[in-house]
């Protein structure tokens, strides 16, 4: 699993603010402890673990051939015959005909995505999740529990592949993006080390797209001047890159020599926690949407909780068929972090609100106005409110071990059978 490159970082949240420091300004005893883990085609990886026999085929994940929709995902076999994420399904069933099409499950995904959460924060107090299947850890003063940042790093990619069955890659450097190039670099089910002072060699023989932020657009500007290379743009003068790309030049000068970087904000607090669902088709079906809608507000509560965030202000956001979206909001006389408090908000909001002229698209709650502590509303009496919190607490437990699925509050009990029997 362990490929060493020399030349050729949520209990705490986190967030990244960016310093903008040229790599020159790196002390000389660097350490590289920012890590950036991601899974390898994670959805399909999910898919995989209940159907073991599709192991070595070209899978694609998204759903049939003949829809209208893209591909979500693909195996590393179905890329070997061009297929990539964002594709029309129709041009992957030209591209390989054989490939096996499967429908997408985001919940199953996200209850996945959870677990291997609750895996980093194990090695790390300092976690950010970017997106459902990558995040960013500072490994920075973990040395006693897990040892060096490398032997750490290559620990836990062994410990979410035991623990999960999946299989991840990793990136270690001093930068975040230097990180993330590796990580690139070492898929599938390899970490990457890049050694302070070997950035600007490890990024030189690449092409310029491996860089986070360079698209088509200034791919096909840059080849234009000749440059495909990092190696070439590294040596452009910064004042011809900012004549031709304005403020972007700037950052093309820094990218190229890996020095982005970044410093973990422990104290950066979210504005708001959100969650969302987007229906397989247009619903007018009552007892689904507020089922689902229970489900939203669930999950949004534990994150809340995690975070050992309270809410006052809870916003429903209601999209209908053709797009037209609507948000109504509600702010609380007190904070709240419990379930039936809130989920309570929301499904008045939508009885007062949804127009049931019109099917549903996409419903989406939100949690904002944040602040610490716990204090409940005074609607319940102490002994009930205390009854309530110990079966949240009770409840949060049992979804950190067996999933966020594997415990649901009885109004989104439909949504759960609907999600079991669609996957």
């Amino acid at each position: 699993m362990l490929r060493t490159l020399y030349a050729k970082a949520m209990p705490d949240l986190a967030r990244f603010r960016a310093t903008h420091a040229p790599m020159e300004a790196l002390d000389a005893a660097a350490v590289a402890c920012i890590l950036h883990v991601d899974m390898d085609a994670f959805f399909v990886s999910v898919e995989l673990l209940e159907r073991p026999e599709l192991c070595g085929k070209p899978v694609v994940v998204g759903g049939r051939p003949d829809q209208r929709g893209v591909v979500t995902a693909a195996s590393y076999e179905a890329r070997k015959f061009g297929i990539q994420s964002a594709m029309p399904l129709r041009t992957a069933g030209k591209l390989c005909p054989h490939a096996i099409f499967l429908d997408g499950h985001h919940q199953k995904y996200t209850q996945w995505s959870d677990r291997v959460a609750g895996i980093l924060h194990a090695f790390s107090p300092v976690v950010e999740m970017v997106s459902i299947d990558e995040a960013y850890l500072d490994l920075a003063g973990t040395q006693r529990l897990h040892g060096p940042p490398l032997a750490a790093a290559d620990k836990l990619l062994r410990d979410i592949t035991k623990r999960t069955g999946l299989p991840c890659s990793a990136g270690l450097a001093t930068t975040r993006l230097v990180a993330k190039v590796a990580s690139d670099q070492a898929k599938p089910r390899g970490l990457a080390w890049v050694a302070p002072g070997r950035e600007e060699q490890f990024l030189a023989p690449l092409p310029v797209r491996k860089i986070p932020g360079i698209g088509k657009v200034t791919e096909r500007a840059l080849r234009a001047l000749g440059i495909e290379t990092v190696e070439q743009i590294a040596g452009q003068p910064l004042e011809r890159l900012e004549k031709i790309f304005g403020k972007w030049g700037d950052a093309l000068y820094r990218k190229a020599r890996g020095g982005d970087s970044y410093e973990f904000l422990v104290d950066a607090e979210a504005k708001s926690v959100s969650q969302n669902h987007t229906f397989g088709e247009d619903t007018g079906d009552e007892n689904a949407m507020r089922a689902t809608l229970s489900h939203l507000s669930q999950k949004a509560c534990k994150r809340l909780r995690e975070s050992g965030l309270s809410t006052r202000t809870l916003t429903l956001t209601i999209r209908y068929a053709g797009f037209d979206t609507y948000t109504r909001a509600r702010t609380l006389p007190e904070p709240t972090q419990l379930d039936a408090d809130i989920s309570a908000v929301f499904q008045q909001l939508f009885t007062e609100h949804r127009n049931r002229k019109r099917l549903v698209r996409l419903l989406g709650v939100s949690l904002s106005n944040l602040g610490h502590g716990g204090q409940q509303l005074d609607l319940l009496d102490a002994e009930r409110r205390e009854k309530l919190e110990k079966l949240t607490q009770a409840t949060d437990r049992l979804r950190d071990r067996f999933g966020f699925g594997a415990v649901q509050f009885g109004g989104s009990l439909r949504q759960a059978r609907d999600d079991e029997d669609t996957e």
